[in-house]
């Protein structure tokens, strides 16, 4: 399996979290969203250990079987049904987790994520370290 990474499974995984590093050990490749990366940026520059937090993202980002994944003009279209077919439904979900699940559909991955706003999202696969 081919996972795309949230923040929280990123998280998890530092944290030393055995099964989601586990669902992570046994994909084929995983995939860390420019979106994911910018809200871990983020986080390091308000706290405490920005230089050691960035060294550790870096190590990670340069093993073989992790690569980056952006935005394209497919990112978009996908982006732009799933925020207005979920806006019609009255169930609108964070801007930053709609582009990351539409980058998930778009590229055929996997989010592992423990977030459960990634359920509204139709036609996303998805699954976190507990299931």
């Amino acid at each position: 399996m081919k996972l795309l990474l949230d923040t929280n499974a990123y998280s998890a995984m530092m944290a030393g979290n055995q099964a989601a590093m586990g669902r992570i050990r046994h994909s084929e490749h995983v995939y860390l969203p420019l979106i994911v990366i910018g809200e871990l940026l983020y986080g390091f520059e308000l706290g405490s250990r920005n230089d050691e937090n960035r060294s550790t993202l870096e190590a990670f980002l340069g093993e073989a079987h992790v690569s980056l994944v952006g935005i394209d003009y497919e990112v978009c279209e996908v982006y732009s049904r799933l925020a207005s077919h979920l806006r019609r439904a009255g169930r609108p979900i964070p801007s930053n987790a709609l582009w990351i699940g539409a980058i998930a559909i778009r590229n055929n991955l996997t989010l592992l994520t423990s977030d459960r706003h990634f359920s509204l999202i139709e036609g996303l696969a998805r699954c976190d370290w507990g299931s």
